[in-house]
């Protein structure tokens, strides 16, 4: 419901004096026109703040003009309302045409995007600040859009300077946390100051009143002694033969009083409380007037600034000094170029207010290309520099481009790589989220999940109760994905529930052998201690990939009632063979290499043909075999205390990666392993890979076993 007021507004054709300042006729025309369209529109429409639009909307386009801002941007601040009203573009593309329905529709959005970050907590909101200030600036193409929102910004606070409102501490915070900074990285400092001083009024009151009376209090005698400063350097800057403007500068009870807090100094000790501008012709003039400052009056050690040399990142440019002026006070000193003052007051906005200098109009693709590359320049840089309040400290953060910022259904503020899906976001707010995600709204609407989201949207995720990705998240084809963290959590569940499926498996068969050799009883906890695992769910998952043979659950409890006997290798000059042949001697053994036998894996023994016996895991498919066609060849062996090393195969299922298998070689040799063969093969994402090499022992084989198993990506390891 629209509250209706009753209004006797300033006529559009009044008002448009000052707001078409330094603009051309069809310049003025088009500002007329955004006056006259808008006027009718707003009548008897008021603001949440209560004010009305139409009051608001004169406000903003003044503020719009004092900065330069050209006529197009000028005549969007005055239809910043006007989508909303119009019910939509159509009308107001049809009147004035794409670009300013652009300005006014990204104006708008910024609005919303105030509405949805409502209602934070002070803790909650200061860390959102910066990626709130992102956000703003990601979300428009045209800079001139946050211009509009600074000035609209301005107009409020000083509404609310005739016409107490309960949420002015509120707007105000909001202000100094997010507006006045990207005025300040914007370089607009008229703007900036008033956000800042209007902001500090609402929220120190008692503080604001406080420093305003001490400046009141002295203002007579202050005004005389820069009078006095003004005539000293204005006669020893003549004698350079310089051309100087030199004025009081302005003072800002913000400013004066984070100095105050900062350096923790009297109202009388803050340096530009008593301040000095000098505007000249050129650069060299500005170095040379600071001679003649430092040589009437003393400077004071670590209060010189060269920002021309070495330009603030908003491009601000000046020399700053404070020196003991006259009757031993305190006095700062600005020194820059004509150019350097309207950066430095206008800053982005100068090109508009001063387009013409330099013969712009006679080349205008050219310096519209030059304006362009130098807006790309800025908002590349504003996305990774740190608060503006101290430029000295950066921290890199991604580019713009590069970044995504979307909103949550509570107005928390996201960011995303660039690319990112519904998919990624939920990944981003909690990992179970992500597991159980089945759809996505953007602003209300159903879409699929793999929709690429842009800054400002709004996101919901529609979730299961239960259950888990998809595999298809996982194929870099389909797009489901964009994050390093979905695809990392994605795969991290993949691998869990492989592992909780190897160890129930592997479970099964422990109590199903335990049962057969009437030990259905047993304490799990010890018998995977006495087989060297830490913990039962190790011993079953060792199981289920064939590194445990089910007969060695009760192999300990039978060692001493195996009967082995001495034999040798065929050749005398080899070691003895660790294998031994229950009732024989002599007999020439070798390791099968269907399945690789190692100590302690149970044992058969086949004889063959003209090669001794072949030694075999006992539940080696091949060995089965065999004996279905020869069981008389079949012979009882077991292991001896022969010395040796035993060839293994392990095969291992990863996710594909970069470094894969450098990380499984790494880890095999921190084991001392020496790999001797190596096979790959790459499918669908995934990695199957079989190594050769050879091994002490079983606990050896588990160890490296164990190793690999740890490593990133990897999903399954198992005897070859």
């Amino acid at each position: 419901m629209v509250t209706v007021v009753r209004l006797h507004p300033q006529s559009s054709a009044a008002a448009l004096g000052p707001m078409a300042e330094g603009l051309s006729g069809p310049e003025r025309a088009l500002v007329a026109r955004a006056l006259d369209f808008a006027e009718p529109l707003y009548a008897g429409q008021v603001l949440s703040t209560g004010e009305p639009t139409w009051a608001h909307a004169l406000g903003l386009a003044g503020n719009l003009a004092a900065i330069g801002l050209d006529a197009g941007g000028r005549a969007a601040g005055l239809l910043f309302a006007a989508p909303k009203h119009l019910g939509g573009l159509e009308k107001l593309q049809e009147a004035f045409g794409e670009e300013i329905a652009g300005l006014a529709a990204g104006v708008e959005k910024l609005y919303q995007l105030r509405v949805a970050t409502r209602g934070h907590t002070a803790e909650s909101a200061a860390s959102q600040n910066e990626v709130l200030r992102k956000m703003v600036l990601g979300m428009v193409e045209d800079v001139r859009v946050v211009l509009i929102r600074l000035a609209s910004r301005t107009q409020t606070l000083r509404w609310f300077a005739k016409n107490e409102n309960p949420e002015r501490a509120e707007y105000a915070r909001e202000t100094l946390d997010i507006y006045a900074p990207l005025a300040n990285r914007l370089g607009v400092w008229q703007l900036k100051w008033e956000l800042e001083d209007l902001s500090f009024r609402y929220l120190e009151p008692e503080l604001y009143k406080r420093i305003a009376k001490m400046l009141d209090g002295k203002r007579a005698e202050r005004e005389r002694y820069i009078t006095d400063t003004i005539s000293v350097l204005s006669n020893e800057v003549e004698k350079l033969d310089i051309k100087a403007e030199i004025t009081g500068r302005p003072k800002h009870l913000y400013s004066i009083w984070n100095k105050m807090r900062n350096k923790a100094v009297d109202f009388d000790e803050v340096y530009d409380v008593r301040a000095l501008r000098a505007i000249v012709p050129e650069v060299k003039d500005c170095y040379s007037v600071l001679g003649a400052v430092h040589n009437l009056w003393t400077p004071i050690p670590r209060e010189f600034d060269d920002y021309i040399s070495r330009p603030k990142g908003n491009l601000y440019q000046s020399l700053h000094t404070a020196v003991i002026g006259p009757g031993g006070k305190t006095l700062e000193v600005q020194i820059r170029t004509e150019a350097m003052h309207q950066q430095a007051e206008y800053g982005i906005a100068a090109h508009w207010r001063y387009k013409e200098v330099g013969g712009m109009r006679a080349k205008p693709a050219r310096a519209q290309g030059a304006f362009d590359e130098k807006i790309a320049w800025l908002r590349q840089l504003l996305a990774w520099r740190d608060e503006v309040a101290d430029w000295g400290k950066t921290t890199k953060q991604a580019r713009l481009d590069d970044t995504v910022y979307v909103l949550t259904p509570q107005g928390k503020v996201i960011d995303l790589p660039a690319g990112a899906t519904p998919v990624d976001f939920a990944y981003t707010l909690h990992t179970d989220l992500g597991h159980r995600c089945r759809g996505a709204k953007v602003d209300g609407q159903m879409v699929p999940l793999d929709t690429r989201l842009a800054s400002g949207q709004r996101v919901e995720i529609v979730a299961a109760k239960s259950g888990g990705p998809s595999r298809d998240w996982l194929n870099a084809e389909r797009g489901f994905v964009t994050s390093n963290r979905a695809r990392h959590k994605i795969r991290q569940w993949f691998n869990a529930k492989a592992l909780a499926e190897t160890v129930a498996t592997g479970r099964a068969k422990v109590e199903k052998e335990l049962k057969r050799i009437g030990a259905g009883q047993a304490n799990l906890e010890e018998l995977a201690s006495r087989l060297g695992f830490k913990q039962p769910d190790d011993l079953f998952a060792a199981v289920a990939r064939d590194e445990v043979n089910l007969r060695q659950l009760d192999l300990r409890e039978k060692q001493a009632e195996v009967v082995t006997a001495r034999v040798q290798k065929a050749k005398p000059s080899q070691k003895k063979s660790s294998v031994l042949i229950v009732g024989m001697d002599s007999l020439m053994t070798q390791l099968a290499r269907c399945c690789k036998p190692v100590p302690p894996d149970a044992l058969r023994g086949f004889v063959t043909r003209g090669k001794g016996v072949s030694v075999h895991r006992e539940d080696c498919t091949s060995l089965k075999r065999l004996a279905e066609k020869d069981p008389e060849r079949l012979i009882d062996t077991a292991w001896g205390k022969g010395e040796g090393s035993y060839a293994v195969d392990m095969t291992v299922t990863a996710s594909d990666r970069r470094g894969l298998l450098r990380d499984i070689g790494d880890a095999l040799a921190r084991e001392k392993i020496n790999v001797s063969a190596v096979r790959t093969q790459n499918r669908d994402e995934l990695a199957f890979m079989r190594f050769t090499f050879e091994v002490a022992d079983l606990a050896q084989l588990k160890r490296a076993f164990a190793a690999v198993r740890q490593l990133k990506g990897v999903i399954r390891v198992a005897r070859g």
